[in-house]
């Protein structure tokens, strides 16, 4: 896989807005995608040095709606997340440090 097709989009949230200060940055990445595939990915794209890659698998919500038709379930999707943190020397992701 390609390293853009790994890294599907930054994961911002409150939770994930504390970390960037300490260098921990989230993103929804492919579900087939390896903790290396990960580490790998994020240097390419980044520049940066990665020193640890934590991912875990979200399950989507259901969501119930009430119309005039009835009740209405759906799903949200299942995605996958990776917690990435740097090293002490590497410079910070540029993206995140203007959120901030």
């Amino acid at each position: 896989m390609e390293a853009y097709e790994i890294i599907r989009k930054p994961l911002l949230t409150e939770k994930s807005y504390v970390g960037i200060a300490n260098k921990v940055y989230s993103f929804v990445v492919d579900k087939r995608a390896t903790k290396t595939e990960i580490k790998k990915a994020v240097e390419k794209i980044f520049n940066v040095q990665v020193e640890k890659v934590n991912t875990l698998n979200v399950k989507g919500q259901t969501k119930t709606q009430n119309t005039k038709a009835g009740r209405t379930v759906g799903k949200t999707s299942d995605y996958k997340k990776a917690i990435v943190t740097l090293k002490e020397s590497s410079k910070p992701i540029a993206f995140f440090e203007s959120l901030s």
